[in-house]
């Protein structure tokens, strides 16, 4: 395994292991949309779940979000073949959305849907994952348009 891969595993292990034990968490500890302030009015826990995309869009079609992530982890793979191991932060954002979409793959296949929790009242409630693959996604987005 050469360096970048090793980057790319090491992230995504380290922030899919994150999610999932977040998730646990939330799941062995609160009912189904209970909701507890860490911070009150700023940021809640709050436990809910979600068939479709971000922000709740396209509900009930879990199978098809399984099929696409599976899609975007073939494509990942190939993409890192394609990278120059010097491009660092590339590499590093790779991992995230590696892991980001595995995360939320994991849901999808064992519960049917994605648990969400994190709550900021003026945002679809959210997960690590989820904030995994939207930070890759702006650093790639900000990476590729300084090329």
């Amino acid at each position: 395994m050469n360096k970048k891969h090793l980057v790319v595993v090491s992230t995504a292990f380290f922030v899919v292991l994150l999610d999932q034990l977040t998730k646990l968490a939330i799941r062995k500890n609160f009912q189904l949309n209970e909701s507890i302030p860490i911070i009150k009015n700023i940021i809640h826990f709050t436990y809910v779940t979600n068939t479709g995309s971000a922000f709740g869009l396209f509900k009930g079609f879990n199978w098809f979000f399984v099929i696409f992530s599976i899609i975007v982890i073939i494509t990942i793979s190939y993409i890192l073949t394609q990278i120059n191991e010097r491009e660092k932060r590339k590499i590093f954002s790779i991992g995230l959305l590696l892991a980001g979409t595995i995360g939320n793959l994991i849901d999808r296949l064992l519960y049917g849907h994605v648990i969400d929790f994190i709550d900021f009242r003026i945002w679809p409630v959210f997960n690590i994952a989820d904030s995994a693959v939207t930070i890759s996604v702006i650093m790639l987005i900000l990476l590729l348009w300084k090329d």
